[in-house]
């Protein structure tokens, strides 16, 4: 017997918390996506929790020690417990879940856990993962004291809603750096997307970065599969097209997204659609002035030409005039290993840079680096010990 889902709701939210809600006290097979985590990092977590695990992928590889890190839909505690153990005593962990069920069982062992690895750096928090503002926990305490009775009523409590995302946001802006999310996304309608997105964006340093696994399909998903219940419960009618989730994030502001992992075989196939496993990492800190500082890239390759989201073309081996913004991304994941970075040999202060002129791509001449007044002559060494060459 299942909790009654919230009222209001759609069929399809209502289906996603109830099998859910389900799902976090018997093992439910079809949620699961089989996925390998590493052995050690499990071998501390309890196996009530183990069992419980509806995930897809794993985004815990771009998670580094000391990151703040937010996991959209923890459910069960399981992705949680492991990057507790990854990003260590001086990092944290928050999850984000709407099923008072998979809550009650992550937080059941969070003092165990605490104890296991000698400190305690997880914390989950009851919200909606498009709403990453409105902490309903809080809001929950407010109307247990102003129940909704009336219309005056309930337009209060939009206001009261308003309040809490402005003066106690559950995820402040700028304030984590990394995102990660198993399996989750799909679940959300579609009406709420963009601003799912948006607000993976909006709480993310600058320079941090989402790692996404979720399942996706290769073609549009019909209406009359969208409209099915079970299935969107299932990870499987509310899926994006692989483009398209690509493309949301672009749509958001991000940059450097990039497909980590493509399950090559299909985790199902409805009526003639391929739904299949992906993990997606893309990063934030692409806005901000265009500056220049003379400062220049140059592409390695394997490829001839290539363009980036802004539309700079960067040719195989030609030194292209960059703006610092970019220079400075360039230099990050994931670009650094396909460029070569080329510092001014008379640096620009960054408060007398001048804005950058773009069009299209710029030559940076190797004399406008060195400065032209740069004449030097060096010697090579006449000497080498045995074993060494002359470069």
């Amino acid at each position: 017997m299942t909790n009654p889902s919230p009222s209001g709701i759609s069929s399809t939210e209502a289906s996603v918390h109830d099998r859910y809600a389900h799902a976090a006290k018997q093992l439910e097979p079809a949620l699961c996506c089989p996925t390998n985590y590493a052995a050690d990092l499990l071998s501390i977590i309890p196996d009530e929790i183990l069992q419980r695990d509806y995930g897809c992928g794993d985004p815990t590889p771009y998670v580094n020690a000391g990151d703040s890190v937010l996991d959209l839909g923890s459910g069960g505690g399981k992705l949680c417990y492991i990057l507790s153990q990854m990003v260590g005593k001086h990092g944290r962990v928050i999850g984000v879940d709407c099923n008072h069920e998979m809550l009650k069982l992550a937080r059941r062992y969070q003092q165990e856990m605490s104890e296991r690895l000698g400190y305690g750096n997880v914390d989950f928090r009851y919200g909606v993962i498009q709403d990453l503002r409105l902490d309903l926990e809080l809001l929950g305490i407010q109307l247990q004291q102003n129940p909704v009775q009336n219309p005056l009523d309930w337009l209060s409590l939009r206001h009261l809603e308003d309040r809490l995302r402005s003066d106690q946001p559950m995820i402040p802006d700028d304030s984590v750096d990394c995102v990660v999310s198993n399996c989750v996304l799909n679940l959300v309608r579609q009406t709420d997307r963009r601003q799912l997105f948006d607000e993976v964006f909006r709480v993310l340093k600058r320079g941090g970065r989402a790692a996404i696994s979720d399942i996706v399909a290769d073609e549009n998903v019909p209406t009359h599969l969208q409209n099915d219940p079970q299935l969107w419960s299932g990870c499987i009618s509310g899926a994006f097209r692989e483009d398209l989730l690509l493309k949301a994030f672009e749509d958001a502001g991000f940059h450097g997204i990039t497909v980590a992992k493509r399950e090559t075989e299909p985790w199902r196939t409805v009526e003639g659609i391929e739904f299949r496993s992906l993990t997606i990492v893309a990063y934030k800190g692409k806005q901000g002035p265009c500056l220049e500082r003379n400062q220049a890239v140059v592409y390695r390759g394997p490829f001839r030409k290539v363009l980036d989201d802004d539309g700079h073309a960067f040719e195989r081996g030609v030194r292209a005039a960059v703006c610092d913004k970019t220079y400075q991304l360039l230099r990050r994941a994931p670009y650094v290993e396909h460029f070569d970075a080329i510092e001014p040999r008379t640096q620009v202060p960054l408060d007398q840079a001048k804005p950058f002129e773009w069009q299209g791509t710029r030559i940076r001449s190797a004399r406008e680096s060195k400065g032209a007044q740069y004449n030097a002559t060096t010697e090579s060494p006449n000497t080498y010990a045995i074993g060494e060459s002359c470069c």
